[in-house]
């Protein structure tokens, strides 16, 4: 995995003054665009377009401090499209002009070096988890739009189930009869901003069914046929849940020979009549790695 981040991150290197493809970023890391940037996010904390745009807008910096470089030229060897667009850009990272550069250059210029993955060690901390077939099912409940959260219980989702009628969960309950029976959170649809905790992302509170309805009252979600990733802790709720997140990310992820699929991302709690003590379950869609 580490080798081939790099080998990805050479490429786009050595291409940052024509268009990324994509399909060659697969072919170097032999997964989907979709994992590389979800786990080039995870294991950096910034988006890959965000790492590109600093990277040009950095070597931008350097070839204007040469002579025979101008603006206009620049802004296009970098994929902008008018000189007003890099230069806004510009100077929201630098702070100054590009025109600026050769003056500033005495005083204080700004570069973004080259990532490279190293191999740290990590985790040492058992994870349970199974890998579980799912065929195709819905999931009924309710949904809403929600800011990113990662520590704490997130006031909006909190929001969302008081928001529930008496006829709604009634109606959860006579459709469930799928695993686990009872009621989970999915959230999907996730910004660029998550790993920045920036944005928002959709959020449903409901039941997994594979009965046709008629579901009146209740948003649908139709989860397609996939591989789950299933991973339990018990502890603290809810801190313990949120570290599994986080180790799965930084740790099962980049060592497992799965990656992630877009799709939902399901969890659920048995109990919360003990707060010190709860059990509860992620589910990732994954597939085995190229």
């Amino acid at each position: 995995m580490q080798n081939s981040m790099n080998k990805a991150l050479q490429y786009i290197e050595e291409n940052l003054d024509v268009e990324m493809d994509e399909k060659e970023i697969e072919k170097i890391t032999g997964t989907s665009i979709y994992h590389f940037r979800r786990m080039f996010s995870f294991l950096t904390g910034m988006t890959l377009t965000a790492y590109i745009r600093h990277r040009k807008l950095s070597n931008a910096m350097f070839d204007l401090l040469r002579d025979d470089v101008n603006v206009t030229d620049t802004a296009f060897k970098y994929g902008y499209n008018s000189v007003d667009g890099f230069s806004r850009a510009f100077r929201e990272w630098t702070g100054f002009n590009p025109s600026e550069v050769k003056k500033q250059q005495k005083q204080r210029l700004k570069a973004f070096p080259k990532l490279t993955f190293q191999l740290t060690v990590q985790g040492g901390a058992e994870m349970n988890y199974r890998i579980v077939e799912k065929e195709a099912f819905k999931i009924i409940g309710v949904s809403k739009k929600v800011p990113m959260q990662f520590e704490g219980v997130n006031p909006e989702i909190e929001k969302l189930a008081n928001s529930m009628t008496d006829q709604q969960k009634e109606k959860m309950h006579q459709y469930v009869n799928l695993e686990p029976r009872q009621v989970i959170n999915a959230s999907y649809n996730f910004g660029e901003g998550r790993i920045q905790e920036e944005g928002y992302l959709d959020h449903m509170i409901g039941v997994l069914t594979d009965e046709e309805g008629p579901f009146e009252g209740l948003d649908v979600l139709e989860v397609p046929a996939y591989t789950w990733a299933i991973f339990s802790s018990q502890g603290e709720f809810p801190k313990v849940m949120q570290e599994t997140w986080a180790k799965i990310a930084a740790e099962w992820l980049p060592s497992s020979d799965y990656e992630l699929i877009e799709a939902p991302e399901i969890s659920f709690v048995e109990d919360y009549s003990n707060l010190d003590n709860v059990y509860s379950e992620i589910w990732i869609a994954v597939k085995k790695k190229n």
